[in-house]
């Protein structure tokens, strides 16, 4: 059987493929043919083993066979990767609340795991840390266009002088370019030049540096340990599997308006939100908020870093609910089997998903002045969300997972947070299938749309946009 493309997404312990048919070609086919999902398979990544297309292979394999296919062949591959220690990105700006936040914003939403942030110049204790931190890439920003030049300059040589052999993307002050690329050629660094990060006070401009912060990675992956020979499989694109979902959640905005993804998994749990706010927050809100935004937290996993939430939750506090939680915090498994556990896991997914919540979104703080009490907003403003999306593999495959995120409708109860509150719509990528379609997205977004919408059980026309 031929199919046409395949999608791996290549994890830290799984590898997993998709199959999809109709893809390849113009997003107008004329044969009317409509994209469909065929399939899944999975296997081992084998990373460690120091070739990840082992992984692969072997999942193609399961693929064939839960097709109940004696061979496969197929057209071309594309690529989510989180192996190999994800996108590592340390990044360096000027003002902390200023360009260093716009350029970690920009790097969360391409789906970086973010190991440091610093503001100004660099001191000598903060360059050790880099060097230990073995980054993938390094962002450098810092200064508004025109304003401040030394500090984004003094941190991009005192990097270079570190002879580390990773890439450099420059995103600050746009008086710079010409001395940066003098830099780089100097002491031989491979640069990538984007826009300002934050060009004007009170203007966030991410997008560009969240393009080349991909397109850096899909350049430079194949150097990591075990990922050497992956484009002897993969001949497409290879983005990293948080940004992925984020260039899911970005199609599916243009389309249905404003919405929030939780993506619950065994070591983290990722909410992206794509919405500009309200009109009237905004015209209260202290500092600029990107409109795609992605949060990490590194301690709510329902497998890995379980213990976390349980210590979050608090052991007596559970065993109030589950007497035998010390047993199940002992035997608990990569998937949930007896009816018990996964109760167990349904418990801490949600307190996974209404903590994630909690960091993600902003709030309302008030403060008196000479002239009586004012009221600001700061943060990320979720009040007119129309949507709240589930995937990853707690909110894909647990019974009761549309019940969880009902909690996420009722929370801005009682709060100053800004929170949903128009009772938005669940929807569940009920094929587990985002992070496929998010770079699928990138070259076929519409067949990306229609297969979205599939998953999702979106019942809108699914015509207009093929």
């Amino acid at each position: 059987m031929l199919i046409d493309t395949l999608v791996a997404e290549i994890g830290s312990t799984t590898t997993v493929i998709n199959a999809f048919s109709n893809i390849t070609g113009s997003e107008n086919d004329a044969s009317g043919s409509l994209p469909k999902f065929l399939g899944q398979g999975q296997a081992p990544t084998t990373v460690l083993d120091g070739d990840v297309n082992i992984g692969l292979t072997n999942a193609i394999k399961d693929l064939k066979k839960n097709l109940g296919l004696d061979d496969i062949k197929y057209n071309r591959i594309l690529a989510t990767s989180s192996a190999a220690g994800g996108l590592r990105m340390t990044v360096h700006g000027l003002v902390h609340d200023m360009t260093v936040r716009a350029a970690k914003e920009a790097a969360l939403g391409a789906g970086a795991i973010i190991k440091m942030v610093t503001s100004g110049k660099l001191r000598p204790s903060e360059l050790q840390k880099i060097i230990s931190i073995k980054p993938n890439l390094i962002l450098v920003a810092g200064g508004v266009d025109y304003g401040e030049r030394d500090t984004a300059l003094y941190n991009f040589e005192k990097i270079a002088k570190l002879n580390l052999k990773v890439p450099v993307i420059y995103a600050g002050n746009i008086d710079n370019h010409d001395d940066i690329k003098f830099l780089a050629e100097q002491y031989n660094v491979k640069v990538y030049i984007t826009e300002n990060v934050y060009p004007k006070v009170d203007f966030l401009n991410v997008e560009p540096t969240r393009k080349i912060i991909q397109d850096a990675f899909e350049d430079h992956i194949i150097h990591a340990p075990g990922m050497t020979r992956v484009r002897e499989l993969v001949d497409g694109h290879i983005i990293p599997t948080p940004g992925a979902v984020m260039e899911a959640a970005k199609l599916l905005y243009q389309h249905i308006g404003d919405l929030i993804v939780f993506d619950v998994g065994g070591a983290t749990t990722d909410l992206h939100s794509v919405t500009a706010g309200s009109e009237d927050i905004n015209l209260i809100l202290t500092n600029p908020e990107p409109i795609a935004k992605r949060t990490v937290e590194g301690d709510l996993g329902v497998f890995v870093n379980l213990i976390h939430i349980v210590e979050k939750i608090g052991l007596d506090n559970l065993k109030k609910e589950f007497p035998d939680a010390e047993e199940l915090i002992k035997n608990a498994k990569p998937i949930p089997e007896t009816t018990r556990e996964i109760e167990f896991i349904e418990r801490l997914t949600l307190e996974a998903v209404l903590t994630a919540l909690e960091r993600h979104a902003g709030a309302f703080r008030s403060f008196y002045t000479p002239s009586g009490r004012r009221t600001v907003a700061e943060g990320k403003d979720l009040t007119v969300i129309k949507y709240i999306i589930g995937t990853g593999g707690a909110l894909t495959g647990l019974p009761y997972r549309i019940k969880i995120l009902e909690q996420v409708k009722t929370a801005y109860k009682n709060t100053d947070k800004l929170y949903p509150k128009n009772n938005p719509s669940i929807l569940i990528d009920n094929q587990y299938i985002m992070a496929s379609l998010g770079v699928l997205s990138k070259e076929y977004p519409g067949k990306a749309l229609h297969l979205l919408y599939q998953s999702l059980n979106f019942k809108e026309s699914q015509e207009s946009y093929l």
